[in-house]
């Protein structure tokens, strides 16, 4: 499984932007919730281990055995939905041997292994009827067990992930063009649907997330009460921010305006101690490293490799705009972290093993 690579080959940059990001995490979550900020040292270190490890392995190797990773995933998602933890009304949660993650979190990933297999052995017949709807039987499964949590707004990164494998992987505009076609009066005769107070289609906690979006005047006090508080702690840090880990008493974050603010909202805390420079350092760390994975995965030396690489992209880059749309109330909350920002150790240790096969990736790239 392992092989033997030349250094200059190593994409050093890509660690460099992860890392930096991950520093700046770090910190947030420390000036968010002190006691955190050991913790995510703690996944930071675990995942970067994992990183350099994973990055050393044949990623085609390790994708022989997809068939096992698809099948581990789906007991753990299994088991989530039965035996799971429930934290805040929802049960995504699993304690094995007193060890507690998100299984959520891992699924992307080994999706994203598990189709880059499937495809990779399938390309010459993936615009046949039979393999699209191969992949899209095998996709229901992990998708419905992450909805059911309750997790939409995973399920939604799940789907996203999912259309950018089958784009990737080469899937025909015709096929495209009619899904586009389908799902655009899809989603609009569903929103109109679920808007009805009488709905049975989405859980009541995620309609009034979405009525708050609309009507956030009627909600101020309620469902859009963090939103509209993220908008004022990000526009309060204008320029430079209020400083590191403040104590101004006209602090948002301070004044506890933000319940679990080192999550979902971390980039509001962000907003407010660094300003506009430290929010945009952000995201242009973000598009820097989504567009490194995206040039590994346009030099990748097999389809497998482009689409792992593509994936981890879309993740990163997807994610990330989705969190910092939230939090500026530009779409409704979703409940979905801020890749390597937000806290979290199942999805910080997730995202640097799918680095890991990034950088495996770019070590076997066409020269």
């Amino acid at each position: 499984m392992l092989k033997h690579y030349h250094i200059r080959d190593y994409d050093f940059k890509l660690i460099v932007l992860v890392t930096a990001l991950t520093w700046i995490g770090i910190f947030a979550v420390g000036s968010a919730n002190p006691s955190l900020q050991s913790r995510q040292t703690a996944g930071f270190v675990l995942g970067f281990f994992l990183m350099i490890i994973i990055s050393l392995f044949d990623y085609s190797v390790l994708l022989r055995f997809y068939w096992a990773l698809y099948a581990v995933n789906i007991a753990l998602l299994a088991l989530v939905r039965y035996k799971g933890v429930s934290v805040g009304g929802a049960q995504r949660w699993l304690n094995i041997f007193g060890v507690q993650f998100q299984p959520s979190e891992t699924a992307k990933i080994i999706l994203l292994l598990f189709f880059a297999q499937v495809i990779c052995r399938h390309r010459e017949e993936l615009n046949t009827f039979k393999i699209i709807g191969a992949c899209i039987l095998f996709f229901l499964p992990p998708v419905w067990l992450i909805y059911k949590q309750p997790d939409m707004s995973t399920s939604i990164m799940v789907v996203v992930l999912f259309c950018t494998i089958l784009f990737v992987g080469g899937i025909s505009w015709k096929y495209i063009i009619t899904a586009i076609a389908v799902a655009v009066p899809a989603f609009i005769i569903l929103l109109t649907l679920v808007l009805q107070p009488d709905q049975e289609l989405i859980e009541d906690f995620q309609r009034n997330r979405i009525m708050a979006w609309l009507y956030p005047d009627e909600y101020a006090t309620t469902e859009a009460y963090q939103g509209l508080n993220s908008v004022t702690a990000i526009g309060s840090g204008m320029l430079y921010g209020k400083g590191y880990n403040n104590n101004e008493v006209s602090s948002v974050k301070n004044g506890n305006y933000i319940s679990e603010a080192e999550t979902d909202f971390i980039y509001a805390v962000i907003g407010e101690e660094f300003g506009f420079v430290g929010g945009c350092t952000v995201i242009v760390l973000l598009i820097l490293i989504s567009f490194e994975c995206i040039m590994v995965a346009r030099r990748a030396k097999d389809i497998a490799g482009t689409i792992i690489a593509a994936g981890v992209a879309t993740l990163i880059g997807f994610q990330g705009m989705i969190n910092i749309a939230v939090a500026t109330y530009v779409i409704p909350n979703t409940g979905i972290p801020l890749p390597f920002v937000s806290y979290g150790l199942t999805s910080l240790v997730s995202l640097y093993i799918g680095i890991g096969f990034v950088l495996n990736v770019r070590l076997q790239c066409r020269k």
